[in-house]
């Protein structure tokens, strides 16, 4: 299994585990399914400047299966155990449980399993492994109180890559789909400069198989949301995300993003970690492969470039945070 950071041996203050949970079992739990076919961020209209620097050309999968019938059960019933746990995140989501995995062993074992990650990295065409902050992995978001408010705004994530599990079962459900814009950041941004939304014509909302089915996303390049319900019902996702191993790609992360929004205590501690281990990989770069022949000048540029993640944190952990993203008003 490809690794990055351990996952933590001690549990934040104030968290504590769920009883009576089963074990997580890959043999009974999962029923992987890779896809079939992956859109690239060319097809969305990216660029190859746009698409170079990234840590991978994918764009988003088509649904996949990824748990069992009994894996889905068993989720369905950790999420409905985690909801009371649930806050607002910021103006773009009403109820999101983060950190679940400090909270549910199983949780923990299924966003680290490593037969998951296998299929992800396939989806990727790259290395990866689950997420250096625990925070992002097993994000579940919830139905909103009122009927009509989407359940999360047009929006790309705060990461580079994870997948979007349905929790809940979506046959049957009013509303509530997953839909993915089909274009890019940048004409997403034009749309809500005027007031605009995504027309239909450009929204594609994949036709999940059941629960436990789920969609890979380049999140951070991806617009997509959660559309409103039409009547109340019970909608439940799962988010778990993935980093490249490839540390030489930009981060993509707003990890600024999630001041307010989760647990302080915990949340520092994860992003110093996440961005000390991409400064760690990007300097033994230059420990392993630095030429002879570099101007002074240069071997500035080369050592700057490697610790650019941990100087952007050190900026954004030091100055107040802006709204959210998103693209409604």
């Amino acid at each position: 299994m490809a690794s990055a950071i351990a996952f933590p041996a001690v549990q934040p203050p104030g968290y504590e585990w769920l009883d009576d949970e089963p074990i997580f079992d890959p043999a009974a739990h999962l029923e992987i399914r890779p896809p079939a076919a992956v859109t690239t961020l060319a097809e969305l209209g990216y660029s190859e400047d746009e698409i170079c620097p990234t840590a991978t050309a994918a764009a988003f999968s088509e649904p996949f299966r990824i748990l069992s019938d009994v894996g889905a059960g068993v989720l369905l019933d950790v999420a409905r155990r985690l909801r009371p746990f649930a806050a607002r995140a910021g103006d773009r989501i009403q109820h999101t449980v983060r950190g679940g995995c400090y909270r549910s062993r199983w949780l923990r074992d299924l966003c680290l399993s490593p037969e998951v990650t296998d299929v992800m990295a396939g989806i990727y065409g790259t290395d990866v492994a689950p997420h250096t902050m625990p925070l992002h992995l097993g994000h579940l978001n919830f139905e909103p109180t009122e009927v009509g408010e989407a359940v999360d705004k047009w929006h790309h994530d705060t990461l580079p890559l994870d997948f979007v599990m349905m929790v809940s079962d979506p046959a049957g459900l009013p509303g509530g789909r997953f839909e993915v814009f089909l274009g890019t950041k940048r004409d997403a941004s034009a749309l809500a400069a005027t007031g605009e939304r995504p027309p239909p014509e450009r929204v594609l909302a994949p036709e999940f198989g059941g629960p436990g089915w789920a969609i890979a996303l380049h999140g951070n390049m991806v617009v997509h949301r959660g559309a409103p319900l039409d009547a109340p019902a019970e909608r439940i996702t799962m988010v778990n995300g993935y980093v490249a191993l490839d540390r030489s790609r930009d981060d993509q992360s707003r990890s600024r993003d999630l001041i307010g929004v989760d647990d302080p205590a915990v949340l520092a501690t994860e992003w110093a970690r996440h961005v000390a281990w991409r400064g760690v990989g990007r300097l033994q770069g230059l420990v392993d492969a630095l030429p002879f022949g570099l101007g002074a000048a240069e071997a500035a540029d080369r050592l700057e470039e490697a610790v650019c993640d941990v100087e952007r944190a050190i900026r954004d952990m030091r100055t107040e945070p802006p709204p959210i993203e998103h693209y409604e008003t």
